[in-house]
């Protein structure tokens, strides 16, 4: 009986356990990607222990602090797993095996400033655009606009007949105005990484005409939303387009599999408007999630086996094509079977990728530029702030803090 008893402590000891806050990945991991893994380490056992979205990042530094957390730990982007990696947490994964299958800028999230250490392995990014609603375009003779004024013009015909609403945006919540359409139609004015890493630099403010061009822009298509857009959520817009009640839905990879859910509506995607024609063109596509290494787990061994299968065209094909509208970070060649989600990771090759423009660095002062930018944007589309004085509060706010950190 005691040899029973030790050698089912030995077994429990030796599982592989993955935190993460995806809830609603459970299942794929429980029936797909643990059995795949599984055929090629048939003697490694996994468990798949997902927290609350909201709750994941206190609970997880809760049980690394207390020696509890699992032996695979899903990463946040940017400083919150720095933090995890400078607090001791986190291996470092610099040349482990399956590493060598992602490229510079997809390590960008999950690296030190100086870029030297990487301490989570990219998993998956998400790709922002705009969905567009394909009976009311062929109602109202619409083609998806490729330009700033084709966009507008668009709106507009929407708009004088009176039918639908334009545009399903709101801003009761705020995150949308910023995450969904700022950070996405802003890229094409200052020129995606360009801008972005000018400000961090100290190249470039806020309060630079690129800038200011795509508060300004912004600040023209709030004549396009819902009457009671300051009252109206993230989910009263995913139901206006999905009741085909609206023409256009600025989208965040992620609702795809939201709208395939919804029967007898036709969608189309169209990526954010350039500036003019012939303009370059710019996506946000930001890192999502990664996949590190608790430096305490006491079974490194199989977790590092399963790091490196994590890096495989295997889990990269199986994850891309079951988690709708997450898109593999690795350079692995991907067949994408959804539509919607084709289109929209083949702008990866015809523009330039970019991610939020104040995700990397410029989140760690006071006043946090993260809300700054909510609080702002949502009252750029309330018509209670123009894009020139919008500008000017996020630079104001910024400079009392900020002092460049790279040359």
């Amino acid at each position: 009986m005691l040899c029973a008893i030790a050698m089912t402590g030995s077994a429990k000891a030796g599982t592989l356990v993955i935190e993460s806050w995806r809830v609603d990945d459970k299942a794929l991991w429980e029936t797909v990607l643990i059995p795949a893994f599984g055929k090629r380490h048939p003697g490694v056992e996994v468990r798949f222990a997902p927290t609350t979205p909201t709750e994941y990042d206190s609970n997880l530094q809760a049980r690394l602090s207390n020696g509890s957390a699992g032996d695979l730990l899903a990463c946040r982007p940017f400083d919150v797993s720095q933090s995890l990696y400078s607090k001791g947490y986190l291996e470092k994964l610099d040349g482990k095996p399956g590493m060598e299958n992602f490229d510079t800028t997809a390590l960008l999230a999950w690296q030190s400033d100086d870029a030297k250490t990487t301490f989570c392995m990219p998993v998956a990014s998400v790709i922002h655009g705009f969905l567009y609603n394909k009976k009311i375009f062929k109602k109202l003779n619409l083609q998806a606009p490729k330009t700033e004024a084709e966009f507008l013009n668009v709106l507009d015909t929407v708009k004088k007949n009176g039918s639908y609403l334009p545009l399903a945006l709101g801003t009761a919540e705020k995150w949308e105005a910023t995450q969904t359409l700022f950070t996405s139609i802003g890229p094409n004015f200052w020129r995606g990484e360009e801008g972005r890493r000018a400000l961090i630099n100290g190249r470039a403010k806020f309060t630079d005409p690129q800038f200011v061009a795509a508060f300004e822009y912004e600040a023209k298509l709030a004549s396009y939303l819902p009457s009671v857009a300051s009252t109206q959520t993230y989910s009263d817009s995913q139901h206006q387009f999905a009741s085909g009640r609206a023409a256009v839905y600025p989208v965040g990879s992620w609702d795809i599999s939201y709208f395939n859910q919804v029967q007898g509506l036709e969608f189309g995607v169209f990526a954010p408007p350039v500036r003019t024609v012939g303009d370059k063109c710019y996506i946000l596509d930001h890192m999502d999630i990664g996949i590190g290494i608790n430096k305490k787990s006491k079974n490194k061994e199989d977790a590092y086996k399963f790091l490196e299968w994590l890096g495989s065209q295997e889990f990269a094909d199986i994850y891309t094509n079951r988690v709708t509208g997450f898109f593999s970070l690795s350079n692995h060649l991907i067949a994408v079977r959804d539509p919607i989600g084709k289109q929209m990771m083949e702008w990866r090759t015809t523009c330039e990728s970019s991610i939020r423009v104040n995700a990397q660095i410029l989140n760690r002062g006071q006043p946090s530029m993260e809300q700054e930018l909510w609080n702002v944007n949502a009252l750029v589309l309330n018509g209670n702030l123009s894009g020139k004085n919008a500008a000017a509060k996020i630079q104001n706010g910024f400079s009392t803090w900020y002092k460049p950190e790279r040359k």
